[in-house]
Formats: C-alpha cells, sequence, structure tokens
C-alpha cells in the first residue's frame, strides 16, 4: 500500500563513483543526473500528497517545460515528469497593493531507487532539509531494499551525506506501468529481473532472486 510519508533509509551516489563511470553523469531514462537545490528551513508538510489512484495517466518522460503563472507559496505546483532539466514557475507576489512577478526555477534532485516500490517519475520531499527529488534512475543495491539513492554532484558532498533515516513525502507517484514497460527491455541484470518480477505481481519469485 502506497502511503504519502514514509520512513526510509537513504545513501548517496555521484557520477565519478567506479559503478557509474561507464554511464557518465546520466540516469536510467538517459537524461542527465542533477543534484538538488540547497536545503531550506524544516519543510512544510502540505495539506495531501497526491495519491496513486489519483494519477489519471501514465506520466511522460517527454514532455517540454512550460511557463506557469501562480500565487506564491512555500509549496510548489507539481510538473509532470519530464526529461526537461528545469521547470519555470512564475511566480506572483503582491506587495503594497502592487503585484509583481519573478521566474524562479523549481530544481529537482535526481534519485535512484526500487522503481517496484517507487516507480520512475514519483516525486518526493526530504521533511528534514525541504529539497524535492525525483525518482529517475535505480542500482543494483537497491531491488528489494527500503533504500533511495539520492545523487550528489561530487564526492564530497556524497560522502558528507553518507547513510541517514529519513522521513520523506511522496508529492506525486510515478506509473509502475511505464516503469515495468521500459524494464522489461533491459531484464538482463538480476536486479532489474527483480523489480520486473515485483511490478508484475509475482512476490515470491522476485523474492527467490536474492
Amino acid at each position: 500500500m502506497k502511503t504519502d510519508f514514509q520512513n526510509v533509509r537513504t545513501t548517496a551516489y555521484t557520477h565519478t563513483e567506479s559503478d557509474h563511470r561507464e554511464y557518465s553523469n546520466h540516469n536510467a531514462l538517459g537524461g542527465e543526473l542533477h543534484a538538488a537545490g540547497p536545503p531550506i528551513h524544516r519543510a512544510e508538510v502540505v495539506r495531501r500528497a497526491i495519491p496513486a489512484y489519483e494519477v489519471p495517466r501514465a506520466i511522460p518522460v517527454d514532455e517540454t517545460a512550460e511557463t506557469e503563472v501562480r500565487r506564491a507559496s512555500y509549496s510548489p505546483h507539481l510538473q509532470p515528469f519530464s526529461m526537461a532539466e528545469r521547470r519555470t514557475t512564475t511566480t506572483v507576489r503582491t506587495t503594497r497593493g502592487r503585484s509583481r512577478s519573478s521566474s524562479v526555477p523549481l530544481i529537482y534532485g535526481s534519485a535512484a531507487a526500487d522503481w517496484s516500490r517507487w516507480p520512475a517519475g514519483t516525486v518526493f520531499r526530504l521533511l528534514s532539509t525541504g529539497q524535492i527529488y525525483r525518482v529517475e534512475d535505480y542500482g543494483w543495491a537497491l531491488s528489494g531494499r527500503n533504500t533511495i539513492d539520492l545523487y550528489m554532484a561530487n564526492q564530497r558532498e556524497m560522502n558528507s551525506w553518507g547513510a541517514r533515516e529519513e522521513t520523506i513525502q511522496v508529492l506525486q507517484w510515478g506509473d509502475p506501468q511505464r516503469s515495468l514497460q521500459f524494464l522489461r527491455s533491459h531484464q538482463n541484470y538480476r536486479h532489474i529481473k527483480r523489480m520486473v518480477l515485483e511490478l508484475e505481481g509475482r512476490h515470491k519469485d522476485a523474492a527467490a532472486l536474492r
């Protein structure tokens, strides 16, 4: 059962690690890896996240960025999953009766996870830092684990993060069917095969692939 708030183990990775060099700074979907924006004060919890059953369609991976206008808020309006580097939000603020606008880029950090638990495109917030991440990668050590790997820009930041128990708030769920469709063409690796079996509901077969 998918829940908005979850306690997970987080680790960190970067593109210069020995097991990631062959992929350079690219994620499993073919786009570039991105570090999250700087930490802010402890995140403000929004009223509710978007549950999986309210996502009306598969989350596209090829939509282009658009500019939208909204009222200023500490909780930015969620954008559809996209391979675009950044989305731009035009924030409208009212000061002494006058409105002024400014463009603020929404910076998502890349995250790797078990796609059978957090499908590609899942967007979540770290409550301890307020940083927002999007699942767009996976790793051999993550399949079957309650662990999310957060991308860091360099080894210094990766080592500084280490391993931490974190509470996350899922803001938008990715689409499991699109994840399954993608993974089915990459089953040469055991950890990918396990995610495929989990997404197909073959949990006993998946557990046997330890």
